[in-house]
């Protein structure tokens, strides 16, 4: 597994336990992953400074955590800030209320996009 850390990104600690807890997971319980949400998330986040970086969400083939752009094309990119993705893994900040209100931004399946809360739920009874 690569370094999923970024200089200058609170999240990308946050990044780096979502893959702990997939590495973690029991083969069912990755299977049963996989089978509930069945997409790849493509995340922009840009931090105080205006610098991006991007991390993948692959919970469709593989159920893996990645630096840089999704492969194969991702099924939802989702654009917010550092402190914004805290929030949602956090769980003091609803993804929905959050795109409704500006601060995340999507393209391709948005249904999908809504699948993100669970994700960081599920992972955190493995960290």
């Amino acid at each position: 597994m690569s370094d999923l850390k970024v200089d200058g990104f609170q999240s990308s600690a946050l990044i780096s336990s979502l893959s702990t807890a997939f590495t973690n997971y029991s083969p069912a319980e990755k299977a049963e992953q996989l089978k509930k949400v069945n997409g790849i998330f493509q995340l922009n986040v840009k931090n105080d400074q205006g610098t991006e970086a991007i991390w993948s969400i692959d919970l469709k083939k593989n159920g893996e955590v990645y630096k840089g752009p999704a492969k194969p094309k991702a099924d939802v990119t989702i654009s917010l800030s550092d402190e914004t993705l805290g929030q949602l893994a956090s769980g003091k900040l609803n993804g929905q209320k959050a795109f409704m209100t500006g601060k995340i931004k999507t393209k391709g399946n948005i249904m999908l996009a809504t699948k993100l809360d669970g994700v960081f739920k599920a992972t955190k009874s493995k960290l």
